[in-house]
């Protein structure tokens, strides 16, 4: 063992996982979004609630035609709270879209090709210096806004790999995250898709109360298990 996490593991069981996933589920085609901005913002809404209010949230920032970085800069916080009402927490989040949209439009002048154009780890650390922005919401916003070669994980993660003996409980964020990393090929492509699929299977089978029947990883060990 590494850590909390099976050293055998390869990246050929890693990729299996993979290919009977995409086989059961077909593509994702997440991050649902119409700009690289909408994703950003969907990052720091979906913290602690489901994807449709967050859905709920974007649609009334769209129908006030405030979705823009300038935009929610100029606005009263309160006013923004209360278009994000539906995600929870609105006041707390309303500060935190502020602070990090303040960042986006002094750091980088609001564009996003010159956020990209940073490297990976540099802008890792800018970005979890900001008030309400962790580990899962730095690499969404990285991955699927920015095209950077990180991957993203989350509970759902964690429930997959530990009830297939892949992971113990406990294990820290970024150790899950070498785990893929160093056996994947760096391609954002595959760390979207594999992110997606993987919260796929979590809210159709590998729920809090697990669904193992029909499952597609169904009877899934790592290699000399069974």
């Amino acid at each position: 063992m590494i850590g909390s996490l099976r050293a055998m593991t390869s990246a050929g069981e890693l990729l299996r996982i993979y290919y009977i996933l995409l086989d059961r589920f077909g593509p994702q085609g997440w991050w649902p979004a119409e700009s690289p901005f909408e994703v950003m913002v969907g990052a720091i809404l979906t913290q602690n609630t489901a994807w449709r209010n967050v859905e709920r949230a974007i649609d009334n920032l769209k129908r006030a035609g405030v979705l823009d970085p300038r935009a929610i800069l100029q606005m009263e916080e309160g006013e923004l709270a209360e278009l994000i009402r539906p995600t929870g927490y609105f006041r707390v989040k309303a500060r935190r879209l502020k602070g990090f949209v303040r960042f986006f439009v002094e750091r980088f002048e609001g564009e996003v090709e010159e956020m990209r154009s940073q490297p990976l780890e540099g802008l890792r650390q800018e970005l979890m210096k900001l008030e309400g922005i962790g580990p899962e919401t730095a690499d969404s916003i990285l991955l699927y806004a920015c095209e950077k070669p990180i991957f993203v994980v989350d509970a759902y993660t964690r429930r997959v790999l530990g009830r297939h003996r892949l992971l113990q409980d406990g294990a820290p964020y970024d150790e899950i995250q070498r785990f893929f990393m160093e056996r994947l090929p760096r391609d954002p492509e595959l760390f979207k898709e594999y992110h997606a699929l993987l919260v796929r299977l979590g809210k159709t089978f590998c729920r809090p109360k697990a669904r193992c029947e029909g499952c597609p990883l169904e009877g899934f060990s790592p290699k000399g298990e069974g």
